[in-house]
């Protein structure tokens, strides 16, 4: 399957991008939400390698190790989507939009 190791290779992607963005912001709510957006990316990383590798192995080693890849990887990705929406909550009222 094809599909996976885009995914994999596009949050990656997506992780460096955030990251590198917090360097430039000079805001801190700006550096938590991307850093909240960061985390989220990791996650679908964690998450997506873990399917990938299941799928390619097929053992029982890969699968121990994915499951406990696939709960670290959904915990990175809910804590992230709860921070980000909470950050961007605040920059709409701090910005009264």
């Amino acid at each position: 399957m094809i599909i996976f190791p885009i995914l994999i290779t596009l949050s990656l992607v997506f992780y460096v991008y955030y990251k590198v963005a917090i360097l430039k912001s000079d805001d801190n709510l700006t550096q938590a939400y991307l850093n909240a957006k960061s985390r989220i990316c990791l996650g679908s990383f964690i998450l997506f390698f873990a399917i990938n590798q299941y799928i390619f192995y097929q053992t029982r080693i890969s699968l121990f190790v994915g499951i406990a890849f696939l709960i670290l990887g959904v915990m990175q990705l809910s804590r992230g989507i709860k921070e980000a929406g909470h950050y961007k909550n605040e920059w709409k009222r701090l910005n009264n939009e």
